[in-house]
């Protein structure tokens, strides 16, 4: 751990559970961890490729700068690329969240109590790296996916209300 936590921190401290099923930060993170030598050292910068490597829940997450200051916890092994130029971060984790990539990483973990997907696992991984403009266009497409998926989940919550509306009119 980095410190007792505080109300008024510098570095929020994050945990698997703060990412939902897709990798995504799903709940509000507060800065509750002072700065100092150690904090400062393991603070997060963006494009950080965070790997959720313990537990039932691994996923591949990037760290944007429109996120507090953070530090990961010790549930994630971090990718860091110092050259951008052939790979972008989003894509790595797109690439690394791939089902078959999943599951041959899920099926190198040790662990009885807590699976566990080791650094060098992880290291080993081959990775196919196309182009800067494909892999800007397979992002795009997958942004757009998930757009469709949300403006589908929409619109069938509306058309439920509106049944339901209908049916408690009907029998009114």
């Amino acid at each position: 751990m980095f410190g007792k936590p505080e109300p008024n921190g510098d570095y929020a401290y994050l945990f698997t559970r703060h990412f939902d099923d897709n990798g995504q930060l799903s709940h509000a993170i507060y800065p509750d961890i002072p700065s100092n030598a150690k904090t400062q050292k393991h603070a997060l910068i963006p494009g950080d490729v965070l790997f959720a490597a313990k537990g039932a829940k691994n996923f591949a997450a990037v760290y944007h700068n429109n996120n507090p200051p953070a530090i990961a916890s010790t549930s994630f092994l971090i990718l860091r690329l110092y050259n951008t130029n052939n790979i972008l971060p989003e894509y790595l984790a797109w690439s690394i969240n791939q089902p078959n990539t999943m599951a041959y990483l899920r099926s190198q973990a040790k662990g009885t109590s807590i699976a566990s997907i080791s650094k060098k696992t992880l290291g080993e991984l081959e990775v196919s790296i196309p182009s800067i403009e494909m892999q800007q266009t397979i992002l795009e497409i997958m942004r757009l996916r998930k757009r469709e998926k949300s403006i589908r989940e929409r619109i069938e919550n509306l058309r439920d209300q509106h049944i339901q509306q209908l049916l408690i009119q009907a029998i009114a």
